[in-house]
């Protein structure tokens, strides 16, 4: 990617839809879980009041809102998988102690899903299907995630992590913020949504969180661009979780009156 143009239309790309999505699956895990909401409400009431704009300080120091972003984005990674390839080949340990080392050669594309990944009870606990922005702040932490940081990968790890990771994380939580200052309540609205956004029926006797979810999660490609006149078999796009049909929900004005 040595070509300026082609970089620059790395980052519009990877920055386009991403945060929007994922606010968009916050206020869906809120008007499931209101305790969550409470919770978090209060800690943003306590930290920067009704009224007044957090600053960088407010937004770090408030542990729960940024546990419930990192939930978020461990059920629903806004990008849910991705693709690597080696320029030189190389060797990888087997997972398996009794089986041989990995040969992959040069030019080989690895793929990996980061939504699978996040969901997995061996990575995260037997809890792993469930929303709890607490196992970000308790002893879960330390169990999984401190020891392999990268089993949580919404922002890909390493020396090509996402650039904009901090500033999407300060974005969101902005946003966040003064949403909860607003509204002291939100439900799903799903007598108002189209018969697209509802489950399948089958779902409820489906496995993991498909007999829970009450809106329909799906993977779109919300943007491509050709760029072959630089790379003649390149491509950008971005592939990211959505809501089919949309998300409809009611919300409580808040009263800060008082």
């Amino acid at each position: 990617m040595a070509h300026p143009y082609m970089r620059r239309l790395n980052i519009m790309i990877a920055g386009r839809d991403t945060t929007a999505a994922t606010l968009t699956f916050i206020v869906y895990f809120l008007a499931m879980y209101p305790a969550v909401l409470t919770r978090l409400r209060d800690e943003i009431l306590a930290t920067v009041g009704p009224t007044r704009r957090p600053d960088y300080d407010d937004i770090r120091d408030m542990k729960y809102l940024r546990a419930v972003i990192n939930e978020t984005l461990r059920l629903f990674p806004i990008v849910p998988f991705n693709v690597r390839e080696n320029i030189n080949a190389t060797t990888w340990s087997s997972p398996d102690p009794d089986q041989k080392p990995i040969y992959i050669p040069a030019g080989t594309k690895v793929l990996y899903s980061v939504f699978i990944m996040h969901r997995r009870k061996d990575l995260w606990g037997p809890d792993a299907e469930e929303f709890d922005p607490d196992r970000f702040l308790d002893d879960r932490l330390k169990k999984y995630l401190v020891k392999n940081s990268f089993i949580f990968l919404p922002f890909n790890a390493g020396p090509r992590i996402c650039l904009g990771q901090q500033f999407a994380y300060n974005e969101m939580s902005f946003m966040v913020v003064r949403f909860l200052q607003q509204f002291s309540s939100i439900s799903l609205a799903e007598d108002a949504a189209p018969p697209e956004a509802i489950p399948p029926a089958h779902w409820a006797d489906g496995i993991g969180r498909k007999t829970i979810e009450r809106v329909y999660p799906k993977i779109h490609l919300t943007m491509y661009a050709n760029v072959s006149s630089f790379h003649p078999t390149c491509g950008f796009g971005l592939i990211t979780f959505g809501i089919k049909g949309g998300l409809w929900v009611r919300m409580k004005e808040a009263d800060n009156t008082a």
